[in-house]
């Protein structure tokens, strides 16, 4: 099922124009979002960002690869082929990242008890004297 050479050119800029629009508006979107266009009086939390250029960037990624690939015109069996690995790998993008977090949470916890540990320590060795004058004072109370 081939397209025409005047067919294939109007899909192609079809696609591009789709493309330029989605881009113009994650720019516009992620300004707005920060508070840099309209005074700040559209800000947005970050994760609403997150979430709409993520999901932005996917349906780009879509249209690039489903008409400049060629991917619409292949056989179901080579697309899911295609696009297995790549939601494999998406998934382990997404684990790592997890994965990553939660060994910074356990790091930073380590490094508090570490210093908690050293502050009690310090404290203790305050209190408690070392060395010579604690012989002379020990001696002194024997004597004294």
């Amino acid at each position: 099922m081939g397209l025409t050479y005047e067919k294939s050119k109007k899909v192609a800029l079809q696609t591009i124009s789709v493309l330029a629009f989605i881009t113009i508006f994650e720019v516009v979107f992620a300004l707005t979002g920060k508070g840099h266009l309209f005074g700040g009086k559209l800000m947005m939390p970050g994760f609403v960002i997150a979430l709409v250029m993520i999901l932005l960037s996917l349906t780009k990624a879509y249209l690039i690869i489903y008409e400049f690939m060629h991917m619409k015109y292949e056989v179901p069996g080579l697309v899911r082929s295609v696009l297995l690995p790549v939601l494999l790998l998406v998934w382990a993008i997404i684990a790592f990242f997890y994965e990553g977090s939660d060994w910074q949470r356990r790091r930073d916890l380590i490094i508090q008890k570490n210093k908690e540990q050293a502050e009690t320590r310090k404290v203790e060795q305050k209190k408690e004297q070392t060395g010579m004058l604690k012989e002379i004072r020990i001696k002194d109370m024997k004597n004294g």
